[in-house]
């Protein structure tokens, strides 16, 4: 009985490879193992980047219980052929034979058009039992359109097809509903469209449990594969719960130090420092190597060395980081070559160690290395890693106060990644840096340009409720500002506290910089009273929860007690006396700046 399988695609193979599948008996002797070696009924597509290794494409469409029965109509051309019932399968194979022959995917679609069709108008016998090979044909058909770019299309075909088949029916009803939701999932992650992606792969996870129930090892490869959206979706909280639960069925499954467990516990380290958790992150790193020296894959503990050195060089432990570095190194000039893109990510590693401990000279050569790697690719290597690579260096030259040459690496990231599907949420990120840089500079009108293309890219792909997005908000909002758009500032402003709040709460530093920024525009604005409730709102934080020993609190104080002034009131709460044994001679400075120095407003 088929199994619901998380299929794994080299990403070597070619860009469209679709077959049909075999018959029932075909499929049943078929043991796990040997399903997920096979090709997939699926296009293999570039995922956006990400700070994980390039996750493979979702499980594939569902196996068909179909084999061509008769020899084919006389006319398959004609539309009283499509009642035949032996022209689907037919024309199903010549889809097949079509793409094999290396025709082009566009004869195909037409094929694989009038077999959906014909299945369509077949199904439901008398039984009355949903009909397999329509939804098959369909994710075939998803896959044809997704080949061809065309990814809009594939959305309808996709979601007809996950209304087909019937779970409770049995193992093959719940595979190809499992694998329509992967495939529509892996669909909307093409567009960019992050959140819907998660919800069909989370459906699509449901399914396989209660088909296979929660410990078979094939539920745990679908939990690390939703893992790895959830990190790309900045969801750390998720993908560590899921996480867990792969390395649980997997050490239960595995032998001891098996390159499983070595593969969950990278992903566990990069969800630790993304959350902060540095020590947990070495330690799933330090157990991940051992288990690759066990098995000999002296490459992947190279690469595990560098993760193993980005977090050394995180707890400032900076000899140990290098030592780190430096043996990866060693390892990825003698087994991939002196110009191999990996050899270019460790030199980026060792600029950024040599610009953290005032070694500018030693960085900028290693940044100088790196660029004659990327602008001479070896043959395999991806735009993504390129780009990736490119804007890594930027942030090093931004930091040495060189932003011209960082905007010129930028840019050129963006064009790399502008017609790559998938990649939008990628490029809504670099342009928010480069609208930042553009602001330093005092290029404003160019820096709201940058914020406002990058939002735009990411309310598309369901990212407007991440404190990310909040923070975009803030920028565009001082950028507006800047070009004395007080009402626009204001807006942004306002829906990015909304997002703040709830992401990151009213403590935040993130959140308190907003409410700087809110209430000097209410104040340019008119809006007094408004600004002195944002404002009394915040002293109430500091002096009750954050303490009143940040410089910022006398600068707010003292702005409020000038609104306040303007306004005719007092406040209503007095300040601690705390104060007086912080600073006792603060009420004795003479006060010399205006309101609102630089308008008040905090990037």
């Amino acid at each position: 009985m088929p199994g619901l399988v998380s299929v794994k695609t080299p990403p070597e193979t070619p860009p469209l490879r679709i077959s049909v599948p075999e018959t029932p008996t075909q499929a049943r002797a078929q043991t796990p193992t040997q399903q997920r070696s096979e090709p997939v009924n699926s296009v293999s597509n570039s995922k956006p980047a990400s700070p994980l290794p390039r996750r493979p494409p979702s499980p594939s469409p569902s196996r068909s219980k179909f084999s061509p029965r008769k020899p084919p109509p006389d006319n398959p051309n004609s539309e009283a052929a499509l009642d035949n019932p032996d022209l689907g399968p037919f024309l199903l194979k010549l889809a097949r034979d079509t793409i094999a022959s290396g025709e082009g995917p566009n004869k195909a679609l037409d094929y694989a058009l009038r077999a959906s069709k014909s299945f369509e108008r077949c199904s439901g016998g008398d039984d009355g039992e949903p009909s397999l090979d329509l939804a098959m044909s369909l994710h075939v058909l998803a896959a044809i359109y997704s080949s061809l770019g065309r990814f809009e299309e594939a959305i309808p075909v996709l979601e007809r097809a996950i209304q087909v088949p019937d779970p409770p029916r049995g193992a093959d009803h719940a595979l190809a509903a499992f694998s329509g939701h992967m495939q529509l999932g892996d669909t909307f992650s093409m567009l960019g469209q992050v959140d819907r992606s998660i919800a069909c792969y989370e459906e699509g996870l449901k399914i396989q449990i209660e088909a296979l129930g929660d410990t078979d090892p094939r539920v745990g490869e679908t939990c690390r594969y939703l893992a790895e959206a959830h990190v790309q979706a900045m969801q750390f909280d998720r993908a560590e719960e899921l996480c867990k639960k792969t390395l649980e069925i997997h050490r239960a499954h595995s032998e001891p130090a098996s390159l499983e467990e070595a593969s969950d516990r990278r992903l566990m380290a990069l969800i630790c420092e993304a959350k902060g958790d540095y020590e947990s992150a070495l330690e799933h790193l330090v157990l991940a190597s051992m288990a690759m020296i066990a098995n000999a894959q002296d490459t992947e503990v190279a690469a595990i060395d560098v993760s193993i050195g980005n977090i050394y060089m995180s707890l400032c432990r900076y000899d140990e980081a290098l030592f780190s570095y430096q043996k990866a190194l060693t390892v990825f000039k003698s087994s991939k070559g002196d110009n191999h893109p990996s050899v270019a990510s460790v030199f980026v590693r060792l600029a950024d160690l040599y610009h953290r401990t005032g070694k500018l000279r030693d960085s900028k050569s290693y940044c100088e290395n790196a660029l004659r790697i990327y602008a001479k690719p070896v043959p395999g290597t991806t735009v993504e890693e390129i780009a990736g690579g490119l804007t890594e260096i930027s942030a090093i030259y931004e930091s040495v106060d060189e932003p011209e040459e960082a905007l010129k690496l930028l840019q050129k990231a963006i064009k790399m990644l502008e017609d790559k599907p998938g990649q939008q949420s990628t490029i809504a990120g670099i342009e928010a840096r480069m609208g930042v840089m553009f602001y330093v500079v005092g290029r404003y009108d160019e820096a709201r340009n940058s914020f406002d293309s990058a939002i735009t890219k990411l309310r598309a792909s369901g990212e407007r409720k991440s404190a990310f997005f909040g923070v975009v908000l803030n920028q565009m909002g001082l950028a507006s500002v800047q070009l004395f758009k007080i009402d626009e500032a204001a807006e942004l402003f306002e829906e990015a506290r909304g997002i703040l709040e709830q992401e990151c709460g009213p403590c935040h530093q993130d959140t308190l910089g907003l409410y700087s920024n809110l209430a000097a525009t209410y104040d340019a604005m008119g809006r007094v009273d408004d600004a002195i409730e944002i404002l009394e709102y915040v002293l109430k934080l500091r002096e009750e929860k954050l303490g009143i020993a940040n410089p910022d609190f006398e600068d707010e104080k003292r702005r409020l007690a000038e609104l306040l002034k303007e306004a005719g009131r007092t406040r209503d709460r007095k300040a601690k006396s705390l104060e007086n044994l912080i600073d006792p001679s603060s009420k004795k400075k003479k006060e010399v700046t205006k309101r609102w120095p630089g308008l008040g407003f905090r990037i």
